[in-house]
């Protein structure tokens, strides 16, 4: 669905972050005007001369492009919320995959209050652009639609589920003619997403973690999202566990086992891709991993937060940049903050390099940016240019904790935050108004989840190995009385 045709100008912005196209890169523009007409940015530059329907007082304000978030779990994230924040198995690397996560999983009553609540996160963050991988779940494009979000679908499918019956080992039950049923139909519901009404939905094919995906799985889904035209993403080089899991079986690392079947290329996404051949985690016999990224031309999908919770990170952000990878950035937990995980994606890089110059504001924010959109195939998203999709937004520039405003994208990421949000376009509908998001009711749907938590931990210890009472898995701060 077209938006409604009108043409809306921003007078006098502050400040624009705009697109040069012959540096292909975004550049300061003070004292500018962005226009835009239904869903299309028409003008970014200095004295639009023509007419408009309606005006927005630029004064104060800097305008800057909707982030891409390439991944992202709004469906079963939010349900975790005080209970994984400070836990990992021990005899798992400290990952919290296998072990704690099956345990909280949301029932299917909760699973809308989720979406509402992280997709309400996102948009109060500045994201316009969503990777969102789940599981199929009833009524998902229509509650994705919604949200007013740009959103890939990317529906996941696998050949074995993981689990652990004593905290220690991952042991895989494997059923590969459910995978393949699973992927027809992810396939089925891209067609759909694509179709919608809302024309904001696409999709992406998302073999779901690369230990739990047949070979034939992979390989064919790999060949359907080149057939469509679609990026294609895979959890991988996540966890210790899943490392030595995929050397024990093919005598090479994850990223290189990927590169050998030929999965790695300009539309593929690893998601963390943190446990290379040269981690020190992961020590291997080869040194080519990253090098294995940046010469296909595959995307990293970076999520600090969720493993910084664990005390793991990649090493570094900057690195990976230096040798040629595209990056992109990914929330992939709560709080669903995108300007949360950038400032920590710059602080991790340099404390793991030892370097505050080991990534700079620029690198991040391209990755949340044109990296993201570039991803998913994408050249009309995470810019302002004439000819792109109206999604942006609107920071109060005059914010106390935006001041000093030298370098405004700086005093976001570093000071302000999502505090200095006012409002969001997407496709040039206003989805946030003065820092509060008008297409959902987040405050309602965060009540929901709250009491929907309450059921999931009541059942929790029936869904551990252990039986352990949640008091247990996850002490509270401070005890009850």
């Amino acid at each position: 669905m077209t938006p409604h045709s009108k043409t809306t100008v921003i007078r006098n912005a502050d400040v624009v972050v705009a697109w040069d196209a012959s540096a292909q890169q975004h550049v300061y523009m003070t004292d500018a005007d962005v226009a835009f007409d239904g869903g299309t940015i028409t003008h970014v530059g200095r004295a639009y001369p023509g007419s408009a329907e309606e005006t927005i007082d630029g004064k104060g304000l800097l305008v800057m492009p909707g982030l891409v978030n390439i991944h992202s779990h709004p469906s079963s994230e939010p349900m975790n919320k005080g209970l994984l924040d400070e836990i990992g198995s021990p005899g798992l690397y400290n990952s919290s995959l296998y072990e704690y996560m099956p345990i909280f999983r949301a029932d299917a009553e909760a699973v809308p209050h989720c979406v509402r609540v992280a997709l309400s996160e996102l948009l109060l963050s500045g994201v316009t652009t969503v990777a969102d991988l789940s599981m199929a779940h009833p009524g998902w494009l229509d509650l994705l639609a919604e949200s007013g979000l740009r959103v890939c679908i990317a529906p996941m499918f696998k050949s074995a589920r993981w689990f652990t019956k004593n905290g220690h080992v991952v042991e895989y039950e494997w059923d590969e003619p459910a995978g393949e049923k699973a992927m027809d139909e992810a396939l089925r519901l891209i067609d759909r997403a694509e179709q919608h009404e809302s024309g904001r939905l696409f999709g992406m094919v998302v073999p779901a973690q690369i230990d739990t995906c047949a070979v034939g799985l992979l390989k064919e889904s790999s060949q359907e999202a080149a057939a469509r035209g679609l990026s294609w993403q895979i959890h991988a080089a996540q966890s210790v566990v899943e490392f030595h899991e995929i050397t024990r079986r093919h005598g090479m690392t994850p990223i290189g086992w990927l590169d050998s079947m030929g999965l790695l290329n300009d539309r593929a996404i690893v998601g963390h891709g943190i446990f290379l051949d040269d981690h020190p985690t992961t020590p291997w016999h080869t040194r080519s991993d990253l090098d294995r990224l940046a010469e296909t031309g595959t995307t990293v999908a970076h999520c600090p937060t969720v493993f910084a919770r664990r005390g793991i990170t990649m090493k570094n952000f900057g690195r990976y940049k230096r040798r040629g990878v595209n990056m992109g950035l990914g929330t992939d937990t709560y709080p669903h903050n995108m300007l949360d995980e950038i400032r920590l994606a710059a602080y991790l890089a340099r404390t793991q390099a030892t370097d505050p110059r080991a990534v700079t504001t620029t690198e991040l924010f391209d990755a949340a940016t044109i990296g993201g959109a570039k991803a998913l195939g994408r050249d009309d998203i995470g810019r302002l240019a004439t000819g792109c999709r109206a999604d942006f937004v609107l920071v109060d520039a005059e914010h106390p904790m935006m001041r000093p405003g030298r370098d405004p994208v700086r005093s976001l990421i570093y000071a302000a935050g999502d505090r200095a949000l006012r409002d969001v376009y997407v496709d040039g509908q206003q989805v946030v108004r003065d820092g509060e998001v008008i297409t959902m009711d987040y405050r309602q749907a965060a009540a929901h989840l709250h009491e929907a938590q309450k059921r999931i931990l009541d059942n929790a210890p029936r869904q551990d190995w252990a039986h352990r009472p949640v008091e247990k898995i996850s002490p509270p701060t401070f005890r009850w009385s």
